[in-house]
């Protein structure tokens, strides 16, 4: 029976996220800003549901055993999806919060992401140009509307054909940050995320045990030296290709 907008509604409002084991790794620090590794199923930030507390904000604001201190003033200037991993910028000071927000509201830092889509792409390279808007039927849920929808682009790049069962490995460069753009995209385009629940073939959520979508590159200016930054972090299932 197919999904309606008031059985995912309820869907989301129930949601509980399981237990994330992984811990927010830490890839770079100065006093102003961290670079971190975001595990795929964990929240950017904590749920209304008081069972959902647990999130990379929390995890820093609170510290992680073991692993971090507790960085009491982090804030977070952008936010990944529950099951995107990858890099994400922190700000660990009210000056260099301000900062960071300033750039990501100005569309100047730009973003590289790593997936693994359903199907052999056919094109090497290209753009996808669709407009997004909320789909206040089937929330959470957008939808592709040329009519109300906002200007989304994002560029990609094939960087390798996967054989049994036929996959792409493709990187993504958005040039708008509209909310699941390159989940939609893809499905749009007609080759789906691996292992999305929302956007997905009626066999790509299967092929995976988490959305194969993963931050790869993260290029901003220092909040305090000006300087401009790349951050890096590698993605999991490139390298295993799920050979």
């Amino acid at each position: 029976m197919p999904e309606t907008g008031s059985t995912l509604l309820t869907a989301f409002d129930n949601f509980v996220a399981p237990v994330c084991n992984d811990p927010v790794e830490i890839l770079y620090q100065d006093s102003d800003i961290l670079l971190i590794n975001k595990p795929s199923g964990l929240l950017s930030l904590s749920g209304k549901n008081p069972l959902n507390r647990d999130s990379v904000h929390y995890r820093l604001v609170n510290g992680q055993a073991g692993v971090s201190p507790a960085f009491p003033e982090a804030k977070l200037p952008h936010r990944l999806d529950f099951g995107t991993s990858g890099i994400m910028v922190v700000g660990l000071n009210a000056a260099s919060s301000k900062h960071l927000n300033k750039q990501f509201q100005a569309r100047t830092v730009k973003k590289r992401y790593i997936a693994m889509l359903e199907g052999w792409v056919t094109d090497d390279q290209g753009q996808i140009s669709a407009a997004i808007s909320k789909d206040k039927d089937c929330f959470p849920l957008v939808k592709i509307c040329h009519s109300t929808g906002k200007a989304a682009i994002s560029e990609y790049q094939v960087l390798q054909r996967l054989e049994q069962p036929r996959r792409s490995l493709v990187q993504f460069t958005p040039h708008t940050g509209r909310t699941h753009q390159l989940r939609i995209h893809s499905q749009t385009f007609g080759y789906p995320i691996l292992g999305c629940d929302l956007y997905k073939s009626e066999s790509s959520e299967q092929m995976a045990d988490r959305l194969l979508l993963h931050a790869s590159d993260l290029y901003f200016e220092h909040p305090t030296s000006g300087e401009l930054i790349h951050g890096y972090c590698p993605c999991p299932f490139e390298s295993a290709r799920l050979d």
